[in-house]
């Protein structure tokens, strides 16, 4: 923890006031409609204001070093969960009526109409999947309910297996295909995980099942309700939009997939945790994700860049995340608006990321001389 950290009580926590700046996602689909009303240039609003917006925010608000008490019971952050349910029917809502009005306004060229939905995957990606990560890990059935809507949406299902059952248990180790390597590009790193996520996801419930003397075609298997959902949700683009509608839910679908994956690239870039020997590695430690404490992107991404302590204690709640300083996580040196564009520039990520991994390197493993197995994910995997 940062040592000159504002401390916040959590009767503080209760107030609306204190939780109203992390609902400033809800103003986002406003601005989906008024492009796919206006066309022209508006069809681009959201990725510059997610991006370039919230880039500057960053700058002009600086930094967040508060903690909240991390004891603070779930009765007093009622402000904090509304609005991760509110967003899941208001995103159906705007994805679903838009893919219902797009199609028949003639006053949208096609390439508005790509655009427009482009920038929705944007949102769709950036806060949807986001909120769905805050969701699928809490224990209400509504909670993890509206995780599975929120995914199926973006056809991106089996994330929480994959997250869950894997990248928490897994992560820093050859056996999480989410941790990337070091030197690894991102146009690299994209397909490879793009096929090991759905692979070892699929694995992790055949094996959990598995445990319980059930075979992977179970009803139990969450892949039922996985494809189901996003069957139920390509129809009804669909029924709604045509085939220009599938077309158009495609194109939002892979643009939020690409938008999860280039955060995912990002939050454990070349950080790996030490194996101990026969197939054993240390427990997971802050230091084992990258930290952000910038304050507007925290905002918008409802703390998701406070990634060091997310992983530490996953069961936390996402406003008693705890930041820290540079002596116990690494620090990124911009919110993740920036440092995902800088992602899709391979020679600029290195410029900026490969020395601070070295940095890392020295501060927390300096009796480790060879990384070669490391930097190719060669290690024993984790048993």
């Amino acid at each position: 923890m940062t040592p000159d950290a504002r401390y916040i009580p959590f009767a503080d926590l209760t107030r609306l006031s204190r939780a109203a700046p992390f609902w400033i996602s809800l103003l986002l689909p406003p601005l989906a409609w008024y492009g796919a009303f206006k066309g022209g240039w508006a069809v681009l609003l959201l990725p510059v204001v997610t991006w370039f917006l919230f880039s500057a925010l960053d700058v002009a608000s600086g930094r967040d070093t508060s903690n909240a008490d991390p004891e603070t019971p779930a009765k007093a952050l009622f402000w904090y969960r509304a609005v991760t349910l509110i967003w899941a029917p208001l995103q159906a809502g705007m994805l679903f009526g838009l893919l219902w009005y797009v199609p028949q306004a003639d006053h949208l060229s096609t390439a508005e109409r790509i655009g427009l939905f482009f920038g929705v995957g944007v949102i769709t990606g950036t806060i949807g999947i986001n909120y769905s990560h805050e969701l699928m890990h809490q224990k209400n059935r509504v909670e993890r309910g509206f995780a599975d809507l929120l995914l199926a949406m973006v056809l991106y299902s089996h994330f929480r297996s994959e997250h869950l059952l894997v990248h928490h248990r897994y992560v820093g180790t050859p056996r999480d295909p989410v941790t990337a390597r070091y030197n690894e590009g991102f146009h690299r790193f994209y397909p490879r995980v793009l096929r090991q996520s759905l692979v070892s996801a699929f694995k992790a419930e055949r094996d959990k099942l598995a445990r319980k003397q059930l075979p992977w075609h179970d009803l139990r298997n969450p892949f039922f309700r996985y494809w189901a959902l996003q069957a139920g949700c390509l129809a009804l683009a669909g029924i709604l939009g045509g085939w220009s509608g599938f077309g158009l839910f495609l194109v939002q679908a892979g643009t939020a997939i690409w938008q999860l994956e280039l955060v995912n690239y990002i939050e454990h870039y070349g950080l790996t945790r030490r194996h101990l020997g026969a197939g054993k590695y240390e427990h997971v430690q802050p230091h084992h994700s990258w930290n952000a404490d910038h304050r507007a992107s925290n905002w918008l991404l409802i703390n998701l860049q406070r990634h060091s302590d997310h992983h530490f204690k996953p069961d936390r709640r996402f406003p008693v995340l705890q930041t820290y300083d540079s002596a116990k996580a690494p620090l990124l040196p911009y919110g993740y608006p920036v440092m995902t564009m800088a992602a899709m520039v391979p020679p600029l990520w290195r410029r900026i990321m490969n020395p601070r991994v070295k940095a890392w390197r020295r501060t927390y493993y300096p009796d480790i001389k060879d990384w070669n197995a490391y930097n190719k994910a060669t290690n024993p995997p984790p048993r």
